[in-house]
């Protein structure tokens, strides 16, 4: 129970704080916070991308944290994959979300089959 709780929480962590900062830079411009944002957006740059206008991928990928969690913690098999790939898109999200997307990776492969049920 306690890992689920801890998935779950790193999830809520990282798939809420992207929606809501995908919501705030739609509606003002800006991420929440400094002008710049974090280190992520040097990367983002240097593949010709504007970071500023990543909102709907940063909603879209928050919700896929939220929905595959979710799903796997209700007991869908396909769902422990679709969590491995979402917290492996978002190693870009330096510093923050790479530190959670790995802890969330570890947790994912060492507590595997405590959160997949068995076939």
């Amino acid at each position: 129970m306690a890992v689920k709780i801890l998935v779950l929480s790193v999830a809520l962590l990282v798939g809420g704080w992207m929606i809501f900062d995908g919501i705030h830079v739609l509606s003002t411009g800006k991420y929440f916070g400094p002008e710049k944002p974090g280190p992520w957006s040097d990367l983002v740059a240097a593949v010709g991308l504007d970071p500023f206008r990543l909102g709907v991928p940063f909603i879209a990928l928050g919700v896929l944290w939220l929905a595959f969690t979710a799903a796997m913690l209700l007991g869908r098999s396909w769902a422990w994959y679709a969590s491995l790939i979402t917290a492996v898109l978002t190693l870009w999200y330096l510093p923050v979300g790479t530190e959670l997307s790995v802890a969330y990776i570890m947790l994912l492969i060492v507590f595997r089959t405590r959160l997949v049920p068995a076939s």
